[in-house]
């Protein structure tokens, strides 16, 4: 593999792949490191007072031409390349603004979905003692996230930080539901069915809670009664919500089958298509792709475009295609969490999609040069750039997953884009 050399900037032409030797704050360019696409390119470069830049052969369309045998550049108009220059300031400004602006949703979304945790744990320690109360609550969060959800016109789904160990359940239980109710939504299911998904979701699994955390948390494989136990949980939540007479009936058959499959291959009664209703159906569909994204202490996870190849391909008798299609469809083909390789050669991680525009997710990229809290956020569309392939965080070098800061568990939520 041929190493990064140094040339003249009077050798360089369009298709070089360069690397500026000035800090990321003194160049007009969105990277320090890109392909040379424009004269004006070269001539912004020479304007920097460099004498000599890092070409990178391997990234290049062609090799550098030397002074030799190069031809004298036309002469350049200086005030028409100051205005370029400003252009791409300015244009560079409104980058890190962005970038900034998305931070702050994100952070926002972040606060809300703990405050929407710390009331999951509230609700789920009040269902056996004070189950009106709770169940009252588990209604007031609902109808909180669905008003946020059909009233926000800039909605975008957001990353969320990992989960506390002892969170785990509460975590995937809301992951879950926010998930659902935005499928609901795209699915133009009604506010009520909107409603009744959502605090499904919010306790599938609290029955987890009555399996001791020795098995839960077990290293090695379960023994088959151990197994057996486990996959009456969804049972066992059911009969948590008996005292919650106020608990809507219509949505308990989706918390009893969120295991179940189409084909009958599923705990813990083997149900089939005909006996599980569109609740059961979805829930079984993003309950899986929650759990191939954070995996177990037996089974390694899976990055996000990873899990949904897996229940696009294998789980085509198993689960409902209309709504696994949808959810590639929301999520884009590269789910906020993904680590992605760009088209120049960079590596960023996926933050956010915006719900209007999927095919154009916000990617944080990184650049060495560039101090974290000014990253910009990259908009593959304008930038003529595009992914090249997603690959997991345990791939990166150090010191760009330290840069990046890649999520050990997927969460996301919804909130302002």
């Amino acid at each position: 593999m041929k190493k990064n050399v140094k040339i003249a900037v009077s050798e360089l032409k369009v298709g070089v792949y360069v690397s500026l030797p000035v800090s990321w704050k003194d160049h007009p360019f969105l990277f320090s490191k890109f392909k040379i696409t424009s004269q004006t390119q070269i001539e912004l470069i020479k304007s920097l007072g460099v004498k000599e830049v890092l070409y990178d052969p391997q990234r290049s369309d062609i090799s550098p031409t030397t002074t030799e045998n190069q031809n004298a550049s036309a002469p350049v108009d200086t005030t028409s390349l100051e205005g370029i220059r400003q252009e791409m300031l300015d244009y560079k400004s409104e980058r890190i603004e962005k970038q900034q602006q998305l931070k702050r949703n994100i952070k926002k979304t972040e606060k809300q979905f703990e405050r929407s945790i710390s009331m999951m744990r509230s609700m789920v320690s009040k269902v056996s003692s004070r189950p009106l109360n709770a169940i009252n609550d588990a209604k007031d969060l609902i109808s909180s996230l669905t008003n946020m959800l059909l009233d926000e016109d800039n909605l975008a789904l957001h990353l969320m930080s990992d989960a506390n160990s002892s969170d785990v359940i509460h975590h995937h239980s809301l992951n879950v539901s926010m998930m659902c109710m935005l499928m609901a939504k795209e699915l133009n299911w009604t506010r009520e069915e909107i409603e009744l998904i959502g605090i499904g979701c919010l306790f599938h699994d609290i029955g987890k809670l009555k399996i001791p955390s020795s098995i839960l948390n077990k290293v090695v494989p379960l023994s088959t009664p151990e197994e057996n136990l486990v996959k009456q949980h969804p049972l066992m939540s059911l009969n948590f919500l008996k005292l919650a007479d106020t608990f809507p009936e219509e949505a308990k058959p989706m918390i009893a089958n969120h295991h179940e499959f189409l084909d009958g291959s599923g705990t813990p009664q083997g149900l089939k298509a005909e006996q599980l209703d569109k609740f059961s159906q979805l829930l079984a569909v993003v309950n899986e792709y929650d759990n191939l994204c954070n995996g177990s202490l037996l089974i390694k996870a899976k990055t996000p475009s990873v899990a949904l190849g897996l229940l696009y391909k294998n789980y085509q008798k198993k689960l409902n295609l209309e709504y696994v299609q949808k959810l590639i469809k929301l999520l884009g083909i590269y789910p906020p969490g993904s680590v992605v390789e760009l088209s120049n050669g960079h590596f960023g991680m996926v933050m956010s999609v915006n719900l209007k525009n999927i095919l154009y997710p916000a990617i944080i990229a990184y650049d060495p040069i560039v101090p974290v809290a000014q990253a910009p956020i990259v908009e593959l569309e304008k930038e003529g750039m595009s992914i090249v392939r997603s690959l997991p965080a345990a791939a990166l070098p150090e010191k760009i997953h330290k840069y990046l800061s890649p999520r050990d568990n997927i969460s996301y939520a919804f909130g302002k884009g």
